[in-house]
């Protein structure tokens, strides 16, 4: 009869005897362990397929030599820096080789006796998940908080010296009770920062409230902030207001200087009494209220132009923080565009690597009047129709570009300044055409304007490229784009 217990003569299982690296190399997730350095101590084989690099060259090597990623970047830095699990994280990376990866990522930290010793990462690539297991649940890139917030200071992209001091500024005033004021342009990314700064808050654990001012109508603005009481009006019904909802949180109100004066007086009030009153009542209710708001002017020009009170502002712009327009942060360009190529090739089923250098020619020399969502509008709308392309190209952004402010560069010819003199660009060597010009529509008009300036430059260089380019302050590779869209010819413009 056999035994029912356990054999003696078997050792027991024990741990540490198993060799779990042998059984890492064989997963169908990529695996990568690196040391609190960041330098890569194990690479498994189908890490070595998803960035088609072998294990010898990687091994040895900080992760910041494999991957164009720096410090700020990499998420396996990022978890030895904070010490804490990043998990089920959307990631578009660039290997050193040039190979593009869009894949799902979870980083562990190594902890032995309280002390980070390294991190382990699994890799799932996106494409084969797409390919071969269509039915699998792919997280959403940015699901909502239970607090109705979906950004961190995490979210914000990019590495541009002005906008690190303004994440830098927003994250030290997150804890204050004085408001804070964000300042910038349309389409910079306001709302953003203001849910990472409640997200750093300790009112996180609270929802977050936020209202444009602009959206809703004036008769409709005041009882929507500060509630109504039963009787007010007709129709009016107890209701509270956002102010009083927000209480023990935050409350953001987005184009302030879209609320009428005479509600900033009201607002004004609540600041400095730290009560609140609903329309048609008599009592109060204290408040603890962190308010952030958002201008898209400098405040001085909103005051001067009667959309900002004066008072109000000394009271809500305790703390200013300014978030730089695209044109001002270029630099952060390339990550700005493969976050979005990322989030919209989930979104369509696009399979989009990269753009082609002179579309990258073209936005480094564009203004941006519309700033980070001009270029996420301008980037969803090519996907919509590249196909099975996988890099974007001019013929993609035809019709966008027709759209697009072209305006400035003809600005900057105008407004050289010290650095190109006009008296020192000779005239031009071919004749100008100066006959008038028939009616014409918006983008006719810039299009002949754009070739006359092009004509007149070209044709005081003698034709030279490369000076050309320098006075026009774009590339060479724009400049080749532009003289083939207007049909012009370097030889017509060589001094003979």
């Amino acid at each position: 009869m056999s035994p029912t217990g356990p054999d003696p003569s078997v050792d027991a299982f024990n741990l540490e005897k198993i060799n779990f690296l042998s059984v890492l190399d064989h997963l169908d997730d990529g695996v990568i362990i690196t040391d609190n350095q960041g330098i890569i101590r194990f690479y498994n084989e189908t890490q070595c397929q998803i960035d088609g690099m072998d294990f010898d060259y990687v091994v040895g090597k900080k992760v910041t030599e494999i991957y164009e990623l720096c410090g700020n970047t990499s998420l396996i830095m990022l978890c030895i820096k904070i010490g804490q699990p990043i998990r089920n994280k959307i990631f578009f990376y660039k290997t050193k080789l040039g190979k593009v990866a869009n894949t799902i990522c979870s980083i562990f930290p190594i902890i032995t006796d309280s002390k980070i010793n390294g991190a382990v990462c699994f890799v799932k690539d996106y494409q084969i998940l797409r390919n071969t297991t269509p039915v699998i649940s792919i997280p959403e890139i940015k699901p909502k908080k239970e607090n109705g917030t979906r950004y961190t200071f995490a979210d914000i992209i990019g590495s541009n010296a002005k906008l690190i001091r303004a994440v830098n500024s927003c994250r030290t005033a997150a804890d204050s009770a004085s408001p804070i004021m964000l300042m910038g342009e349309t389409g910079t990314g306001k709302e953003l920062f203001a849910q990472s700064i409640h997200n750093h808050s300790g009112r996180n654990h609270k929802p977050y409230f936020a209202v444009n001012c602009a959206a809703i109508p004036d008769t409709l603005l005041e009882g929507f902030l500060f509630g109504t009481t039963k009787g007010a009006f007709t129709g009016a019904i107890d209701k509270p207001g956002l102010l009083e909802q927000a209480d023990g949180s935050t409350l953001f109100l987005d184009e302030l200087l879209a609320m009428p004066v005479s509600l900033q007086a009201k607002l004004l009030r609540v600041l400095q009494e730290k009560k609140v009153s609903r329309v048609g009542s008599t009592s109060e209710i204290n408040l603890n209220i962190k308010i952030i708001s958002s201008v898209n002017k400098l405040p001085r020009e909103a005051i001067r132009n009667n959309e900002l009170r004066i008072d109000l502002f000394y009271r809500i712009g305790v703390v200013q923080i300014m978030i730089p327009p695209l044109r001002e942060r270029l630099d952060d360009l390339p990550n700005l565009i493969d976050h979005f190529l990322l989030i919209h090739n989930r979104k369509l089923g696009t399979n989009v690597k990269n753009v082609a250098k002179n579309v990258m020619s073209l936005f480094r020399s564009y203004d941006w009047p519309g700033n980070i969502r001009e270029l996420e509008h301008l980037i969803e709308g090519a996907l919509n129709i590249i196909g099975y392309d996988e890099k974007l190209s001019l013929k993609h952004f035809s019709s966008a570009l027709e759209s697009m402010d072209r305006t400035d560069l003809q600005q900057k010819m105008q407004d050289t300044g010290p650095d190109f003199p006009a008296q020192q660009i000779p005239e031009p060597a071919l004749p100008v055409e100066t006959s008038p010009l028939p009616a014409k529509s918006l983008t006719e008009t810039q299009a002949i304007q754009e070739r006359q300036t092009l004509m007149d430059v070209l044709g005081s260089t003698g034709g030279n490229i490369s000076r050309s380019s320098r006075i026009l302050g774009i590339s060479r590779q724009l400049l080749h784009y532009k003289m083939k869209k207007h049909g012009l010819k370097r030889e017509k413009f060589l001094i003979k």
